[in-house]
């Protein structure tokens, strides 16, 4: 299948009331906002048309603006409270946006969070999604050999008993079946996707297997100076774009 055209969007999704790290998409992280970060990894991907930022907060849509980041509307607090999931917010972008006369053929969900991503993440997913024709495609890293399903245990009552019918044969971990985790780094789907399935995944999603190292969620303080120190090295290494 050949490569489509049709226009890219970017959604950067980051609303106020963070509890994990307060105002984590405002603050300066080795000397730049997350949301800096962010537009500036969508900027040089060139693969992307338009990066919307999907926000309920004054102060974050400034930084945005800042950042270079389009602000064409303001996310409802109904779509912002720490249990809202993501594909409301993704619908209502992507709503908004045709409402106003223009619309994706292609999404790619770049969550603020994950600052150690880089063009390339982007660029790749993007190619991938176009040239597969797939309905989607995820970041994932291979989980230690040590957590596979196949060889965790479960706690049956009180019996330690393999978590898969199938572990009871794994002695060894190495002999485990490699598994994955989706990262968050970059989500990439089709509009079709979501209105065919009602959500971002689809029936056929293909894996963008990235580096343990290049990836990180700023979920807490600690994840928040464990970036501080990787960005400082790579920055210093002169790595810190790729």
């Amino acid at each position: 299948m050949t490569a489509h055209s049709g226009p890219v969007l970017a959604i950067v999704p980051a609303r106020a009331g963070s509890k994990g790290v307060p105002d984590k998409n405002v603050r300066t992280l080795a000397g730049r906002t997350l949301l800096d970060r962010t537009a500036d990894a969508a900027r040089r991907s060139g693969v992307i048309d338009r990066i919307i930022l999907s926000t309920d907060s004054d102060a974050i849509a400034a930084a945005g603006k800042t950042a270079g980041l389009e602000v064409p509307f303001t996310r409802p607090s109904t779509l912002a409270q720490d249990d809202t999931p993501m594909l409301p917010v993704v619908r209502h972008a992507v709503d908004e946006l045709s409402r106003r006369g223009w619309d994706a053929e292609f999404i790619v969900l770049l969550q603020p969070t994950s600052p150690l991503r880089t063009p390339d993440h982007i660029r790749d997913a993007v190619a991938l999604l176009k040239k597969s024709g797939a309905d989607s495609v995820v970041s994932v890293v291979e989980i230690p050999r040590h957590l596979s399903p196949d060889y965790v245990m479960r706690i049956d009552g009180d019996v330690l008993t393999p978590f898969l019918p199938d572990g009871a044969r794994i002695s060894r971990r190495q002999d485990a079946r490699a598994a994955y985790s989706r990262d968050g780094t970059v989500y990439a789907f089709r509009r079709s996707t979501l209105e065919r399935y009602g959500n971002i995944y689809g029936e056929r999603c293909l894996p963008l297997v990235i580096d343990s190292q290049d990836s990180l969620s700023i979920d807490s303080p600690a994840d928040w100076h464990a970036a501080e120190r990787i960005l400082g090295e790579r920055e210093k290494d002169g790595a810190g774009a790729r």
